[in-house]
């Protein structure tokens, strides 16, 4: 029976193959012996070779690593050494690089190192004892282009992921690895748009526009994936720091100040959504000694992780979790709580998320672990509102809980009366144009409202929200909506709600934030049927717009590179009132 391989490429040589030593026909050997003794023969000849079957050849050999990355025959017969050799050959040949269609050799070889080392930890040991770690490293430091970096940073983190063989993999490289690493995650993307997207299409290099468009062509397709090869760069980066932090090697390194903070400012877009690649990190940092001292020190990337705690991000927990880490610790709690508090209230009662129960729970023992010696004075905060944020975690989830246990039936019935007219009221309010007023009637409402009636304190909150963001006070709109949120469903968010925070973090200039928040609503009133033909709404359109612009992977490069930041960020909704 014909393998996968045979049967790809057995048309092609049906038709067109007239040589002996032909790399097709030696894959389409039907004696299995003398199969493998042709394509070990063929891996030891192709380095030595130079003639145009080379690309066609390390092209099918690519495809077939992307899509058998676990089959053991090619990575028992030297694919490795032939792939390492090949690297090697084009950045110490350039005369060979040049000549026919070599110069896309060196990417194929990686690329084919990257997808058989990605799952099997044996056929990572064979790559390495065949050493492909060298030429890889050689592609880090660039010595082709971003092209090859690229495809050098995927295999050396699919290598260095498994954990059995990272010492020898890595060995007296680790500093170096660590260093371009971290350079890459940082400079990629300045790269990519110096190199190709910011380009005259005349300009752009020929062989990177067919390989990020695999012959399609277009340069609309060539742009879009520049953008998504950009950000895969920088994510393979960054989970390739993440193998060393999780081991704790280098960390005096991957913990400096400037690259901590810089990190906070790294997203893909949504040309990556499946990688968490910096929240990742940094959680990884986090669960380290020094990292939760570094990260601790640093108000910037705390306060990264706050925002990110509040928002509709796929990662949200992560952040959670990196907080929860930095609380518990009593060498970080401090200088953590002082920041984050003021955050975390607003998450005490949010229930599951990320298959996770309690979240909330787990957050308010985090926050009120030594809550006894604040409340009776013998430990001190600088700021007045962290105290008064514990007060209210406390208030809520302790205090309210035990009293209203001790409520009789007429009591509670009662309450919800008064709760029912302090709402109307507010809405009059409301309407009426007296916002402030409004303000104090839904405030006095969730006071007197049962913890148990979430439905009723999920619509106070995001009406409140809704007069603050009149008010133009959008830190009290994303504390109140996020309480809403915390409230409502996982599966089915309070829509209204999202779209008030979206508006709130577009004040605050957190666009990425106010993106999230806005395609998640639009996504949920799609989902539940309330826009006819699966139309979006023109006003979320506007931000969707507006911050996709904001947001947009290349902006900082583009914006360095024509000096023009303020015509870069302009779109159609900039201008028109959130009201």
């Amino acid at each position: 029976m014909k393998s996968q391989f045979q049967k790809k490429t057995a048309k092609n040589t049906e038709s067109v193959c007239s040589k002996p030593s032909c790399f097709f026909c030696t894959m389409n050997e039907p004696d299995p012996s003398l199969r493998k003794a042709r394509i070990i023969k063929a891996f030891q000849d192709l380095p030595l070779r130079n003639d145009q079957e080379h690309v066609l050849a390390l092209s099918s050999l690519w495809n077939i690593a992307m899509t058998q990355p676990n089959d053991p025959e090619f990575p028992s017969l030297g694919i490795f050494e032939c792939m390492a050799k090949l690297i090697h050959k084009g950045i110490n040949d350039k005369k060979w690089l040049l000549s026919h269609q070599n110069i896309y050799i060196p990417y194929y070889a990686a690329h084919t190192i990257g997808s058989y080392t990605m799952n099997k930890v044996q056929f990572a040991e064979k790559a390495v004892e065949s050493g492909v770690v060298f030429p890889l490293i050689e592609l880090m430091r660039g010595k082709i282009t971003w092209v090859e970096q690229r495809v050098a940073v995927r295999a050396l983190a699919h290598i260095a992921s498994h954990e059995k063989i990272f010492e020898e993999a890595i060995g007296v490289n680790e500093v170096e690895i660590v260093e371009l690493a971290m350079e890459i995650a940082m400079t990629c993307l300045k790269e990519v748009f110096d190199k190709f997207v910011g380009l005259e299409p005349s300009k752009r290099l020929r062989y990177h526009c067919d390989l990020v468009t695999r012959g399609l062509g277009g340069l609309e397709i060539e742009s879009r994936k520049a953008e998504e090869w950009a950000s895969q760069i920088q994510c393979w980066s960054l989970n390739l720091l993440n193998c060393f932090a999780c081991k704790e090697k280098s960390l005096n390194l991957i913990c400096k100040r400037e690259f901590l903070i810089e990190l906070c400012g790294v997203w893909g877009g949504l040309a990556n959504p499946t990688s968490p690649a910096v929240i990742k990190l940094l959680r990884s940092l986090c669960q380290t000694k020094i990292g939760r001292q570094s990260v601790a020190n640093l108000q910037e990337v705390i306060r990264a992780l706050c925002n990110l705690s509040r928002s509709s991000d796929d990662w949200q927990l992560m952040a959670i979790d990196c907080l929860l880490l930095l609380l518990k610790d009593p060498e970080t709690r401090h200088k953590t709580m002082e920041v984050s508090v003021v955050f975390l209230v607003d998450l005490v009662e949010l229930r599951s998320i990320g298959g996770r129960p309690k979240v909330g729970d787990t957050i308010t023992q985090a926050l009120l672990q030594d809550y006894h010696k604040i409340k009776y004075g013998d430990l001190i905060f600088q700021r007045k509102k962290v105290e008064r944020a514990l007060k209210e975690t406390w208030d809520l989830k302790v205090d309210r809980k035990r009293r209203e246990k001790l409520m009789s039936e007429q009591e509670i019935r009662e309450r919800k009366s008064m709760v029912r007219q302090l709402k109307q009221q507010g809405n009059l309010n409301f309407w009426s144009g007296n916002i402030e007023k409004a303000v104090m009637e839904y405030t006095e409402a969730l006071h007197m409202c049962p913890l148990k009636m979430r439905k009723d304190r999920l619509v106070l909150h995001s009406n409140r929200a809704q007069c603050y963001l009149l008010l133009r006070n959008p830190e009290a709109v994303i504390s109140d909506t996020t309480r809403a949120l915390c409230l409502s469903s996982a599966v089915s968010p309070h829509g209204k709600s999202l779209w008030r925070r979206s508006q709130a973090y577009d004040m605050k200039g957190l666009a990425k934030e106010s993106l999230i928040d806005c395609v998640t609503f639009v996504h949920g009133r799609m989902k539940s049927g309330q826009t006819e033909r699966a139309e979006i709404p023109s006003y979320a359109a506007r931000m969707i717009n507006k911050q996709m612009n904001k947001t947009w992977l290349f902006a900082p490069a583009k914006s360095r590179s024509s000096n023009n930041h303020e015509e870069l960020l302009e779109s159609p909704g900039d201008s028109e009132s959130l009201n």
